[in-house]
C-alpha cells in the first residue's frame, strides 16, 4: 500500500506511438532545422523534448505547441440530426540544434536535372 505512493512519484509516462511527423524544413544559413509533429493533447513540451532526445537521439533546442479543438460536424438524416466532433489534437513545432542540418526529407524537394538537352 505504501510502495505504490512512493513508486508513483518516479513513474515515467512513455507513450506508445504518439508522435506523427507532419512537415519538416532543413537548416539554412539564417534559420535552424525545424519539424512539425502531431502529438497527443496531454503531452507537455518537456515530454516531447525528452521523447525525441532519448528515443531518436535528436538535438532539440526549443519546442512550441499549439492546441487545436476538433471540428464539430452535423449529419442531417431523414428523421433527425446527429451531431459529432472530431478529436482534439496538439501540434508541436520542434527546433533542432546546429548539429542537425538535414532532416532527411531532401528527396521530395530535389527536381531531376535536365543535362541531356
Amino acid at each position: 500500500m505504501f510502495a505504490t505512493k512512493i513508486l508513483s512519484k518516479f513513474r515515467m509516462w512513455m507513450p506508445n506511438m504518439p508522435i506523427t511527423l507532419v512537415g519538416a524544413k532543413n537548416a539554412t544559413e539564417v534559420a535552424p532545422a525545424t519539424a512539425t509533429f502531431r502529438v497527443q493533447p496531454k503531452m507537455t513540451k518537456h515530454e516531447i523534448k525528452e521523447y525525441l532526445t532519448k528515443i531518436y537521439d535528436l538535438p532539440v533546442t526549443k519546442v512550441n505547441t499549439i492546441n487545436y479543438a476538433g471540428k464539430r460536424k452535423r449529419a442531417i438524416g431523414r428523421t433527425k440530426i446527429a451531431y459529432y466532433k472530431y478529436r482534439d489534437f496538439k501540434k508541436a513545432i520542434v527546433t533542432f540544434g546546429p548539429s542537425l542540418t538535414d532532416v532527411g526529407r531532401g528527396a521530395e524537394s530535389e527536381l531531376p536535372s535536365e543535362e541531356d538537352e
